[in-house]
């Protein structure tokens, strides 16, 4: 008998190979193709990974051309499949091997990507071999136990979940074509400067837009505080007025001068309490990124690790809605694989090996398709190393966490009089550890108060009244935006860091946490106030609940597209009636954004970046043709406008944005190296200030040596 086993990744048909095979599997080439194969008594099988997908959706030729009079066709048009260009050898091998395979088994990840990855490669096979047998082997995790278990228990290829997959394509490509081209012809910006505009995405940054709109509007409002510093057996401390926040400029003076001369504060009061906090849930893929870029690193980054963690066999499959661990899970088994003497959490694991009972703690959200994310293999510092690490590390410490005991504070608030006028000092120290022994992710500090006693008097350092201003809403860091997006239904729990990411590319927002740049403010507005079902939820959430409906057999596959494309449809027709001003709110954004700054030439118009005929980008002015003034610019990379002009040549400057490059500054004027020089020197600059800085630290560090540590080496010479 032979068996085709079909994976998602190379590296997954590497290791599923291994593991079946307790190491014995070779690897061959077949139409230059990885293919692992192996023999288990009577039984042949060959393993090939896929490349995620490797069949495209697109629309047929007659559909390519972008015009605005054709776009009604295009909603209701039928694209077609076809294999990427790139994915022709994979083809290939799997129809040779196909025509002699008696069972093939669909090994990709299992979730509804990885179902419909795994019937485009068995849609290959049947082409070959339309009477073969079709498997599906279901597992959380690349390790040996869980793919064995897997291959002992195959099941049926769910088409429902593969055809919800396939809904989200068909939908997305439809919206995306359709609108992108609108906005892009309607605002004049094509090839390169084309505008995305997506069912998913523009919501997703009318999120980012409205929190921008809450900053800007806000109108800081002035208060007061008083603080005071008091001492006790040589340690100072904190206090603050009992009014935490004066609102009036002249109460709080007052009450300021009723401290003059004060020498001491009276304790009023002591209240101690305890406070507990509860472990945390077991990671699910929202809660593991806002987790992760907590870190410091993007959703996009944090998800890509993860998946690469998981390829390797170290954690389970990290894209999971459940919080709540499986009674199937050997945790107990989990831990004594982490407690191994090579591993880097050993004594960590052993501790929580010593409990008798193992309850974890479990979050609301329960599914049946992955447990939530955990380490299922040790990873050896030397072979796991950077952000991979800070991953591996979190998801390890999460899991210990949930195994652990709450976590108990106590929380010390006194009260004190100085000359009549209350304040307060409050302590926290962490007195039973609990779950923070092993998870120190967002943690705040002790905070230590001296010994008191209520009637004691302690001394008073100094009072000081500050004056500051409420500070505007934050804005919402990716962790938070993905949280929001899973609350409105927006997207799924596979797509939401990629939309995050294309909303970066697309140069629709800038920084971390993400602000929205001009054209991204300037497409939300006009989407908002001409089609506002794109830029609200409403739509987007009831698209994705009939995909969860097609999972789940309760609608099918065309009811759903057809549903999309008559909303699709509608949203066109209002555009269309308000194409000027869409047209101008975006030129206008367009112009704002790609300034550079006034013209020097004429004095009346502004230097703008454009691309000529060719697609080569220049810098001319806003009001030729009665101003000629044109500038060549870089080719490849970001550029913004720069601060000031050139000392030289008084041309603006430019910072030009290469990725995984040092940005650099430049002037407009060709060959002129003013900007660059003055760059250069900048930086020398601070390099000088900064070793000075360091030569004064060591120098003070020098003088306060004592003397007897100098004798000692002398007597010991």
């Amino acid at each position: 008998m032979k068996i085709l086993v079909i994976s998602e990744k190379d590296i997954a048909a590497a290791r599923i190979a291994k593991n079946l095979s307790d190491g014995d599997a070779d690897k061959h080439e077949v139409s230059g193709v990885n293919v692992y194969e192996w023999k288990e008594k009577k039984t042949e099988y060959s393993v090939i990974g896929l490349r995620g997908h490797i069949v495209s959706l697109d629309y047929p030729k007659e559909h390519t051309r972008w015009s605005l009079a054709k776009l009604n066709e295009l909603v209701w048009a039928e694209p077609k499949k076809s294999v990427d260009k790139d994915a022709k050898k994979i083809a290939d091998a799997i129809k040779k091997l196909a025509k002699k395979a008696d069972q093939v088994i669909i090994a990709t990840d299992f979730d509804r990507e990885g179902e419909l990855i795994g019937v485009e490669g068995l849609s290959i096979v049947l082409d070959v071999n339309p009477e073969v047998e079709v498997k599906r082997a279901r597992f959380s995790s690349l390790t040996k136990e869980d793919v064995k278990k897997a291959f002992e228990n195959l099941a049926p290829l769910d088409h429902n979940l593969a055809k919800s997959a396939e809904a989200r394509q068909v939908i997305d490509l439809a919206w995306g074509a359709a609108l992108t081209r609108f906005i892009s012809l309607s605002s004049g910006q094509r090839g390169a400067d084309f505008l995305s505009v997506g069912r998913v995405q523009s919501p997703t940054l009318a999120l980012i837009v409205d929190k921008e709109k809450e900053i800007r509007a806000f109108i800081p409002k002035a208060y007061w505080e008083i603080h005071a510093t008091l001492t006790k057996g040589g340690a100072e401390f904190a206090a603050s007025h009992q009014e935490d926040r004066f609102w009036d400029e002249a109460a709080a003076n007052a009450a300021y001068g009723r401290l003059a001369g004060a020498r001491d504060a009276l304790v009023k009061s002591i209240d101690r309490t305890q406070r507990t906090e509860k472990a945390p849930d077991p990671f699910n893929t929202t809660s593991f990124l806002r987790a992760a870029t907590g870190l410091g690193m993007s959703a996009a980054r944090a998800m890509s690790v993860a998946e690469d963690l998981y390829t390797n066999g170290f954690i389970s499959y990290p894209r999971t809605d459940n919080t709540v661990y499986p009674p199937t899970e050997n945790l107990r088994e989990i831990l004594e694989k982490l407690a191994q003497e090579k591993s880097a959490f050993k004594d960590d694991a052993r501790i929580l090996l010593e409990k008798p009972d193992l309850k974890p703690t479990a979050g609301k959200k329960t599914s049946t398709d992955h447990p939530p994310i955990h380490p299922v293999e040790v990873a050896m510092r030397a072979e796991v190393t950077g952000d991979h690490w800070k991953v591996y590390e979190l998801v390890v410490r999460r899991f210990f966490a949930t195994l652990s005991d709450s976590a108990v504070y106590e929380n010390l608030n006194v009260g004190f009089d100085v000359q009549g006028e209350p304040f307060k000092s409050s302590g926290r120290l962490l007195v039973k550890p609990g779950f923070r022994a092993f998870y120190r992710y967002s943690q705040g500090k002790d905070v230590e108060l001296p010994p008191l006693s209520e009637g004691e008097r302690v001394p008073l350092v100094r009072t000081e009244v500050l004056a500051k201003t409420t500070q505007p809403p934050k804005r919402l860091s990716q962790g938070r935006l993905i949280q929001e997006m899973e609350n409105l239904n927006l997207g799924t729990k596979a797509t939401r860091a990629d939309i995050i990411d294309k909303l970066y590319k697309r140069d629709y927002v800038r920084n971390n946490p993400p602000e929205p740049t001009e054209i991204g403010f300037a497409v939300t507005s006009a989407l908002g106030k001409h089609a506002e079902m794109i830029a609200k939820p409403d739509m987007t959430a009831k698209l994705e609940l009939e995909m969860d409906d097609i999972a789940e057999g309760k609608i099918t596959f065309e009811e759903v597209v057809k549903d999309s494309r008559t909303i699709l449809a509608q949203v066109l027709e209002t555009l269309d009636k308000h194409r000027p001003e869409v047209a101008q709110e975006i030129r206008q954004a367009m112009q704002d954004k790609n300034t550079i700054g006034p013209c020097g030439k004429c004095g009346k118009g502004k230097l703008i970046m454009r691309r000529s005929k060719s697609g080569k980008r220049f810098v001319g002015c806003s009001t030729w043709p009665e101003c000629d003034q044109t500038y060549p610019l870089p080719q490849y990379g970001k550029i913004v406008q720069g601060e000031g002009t050139c000392p030289v040549c008084s041309a603006p400057s430019i910072r030009v944005i290469n990725k995984g490059k040092r940005p650099w500054t430049t002037c407009l004027t060709l060959g002129c190296k003013g900007m660059e020089n003055a760059e250069q020197q900048a930086r020398e600059a601070r390099r000088a200030e900064r070793e000075a800085e360091e030569a004064s630290k060591a120098a003070a560090a020098a003088e306060s040596e004592e003397t007897p540590e100098e004798e000692e080496i002398e007597e010991g010479s």
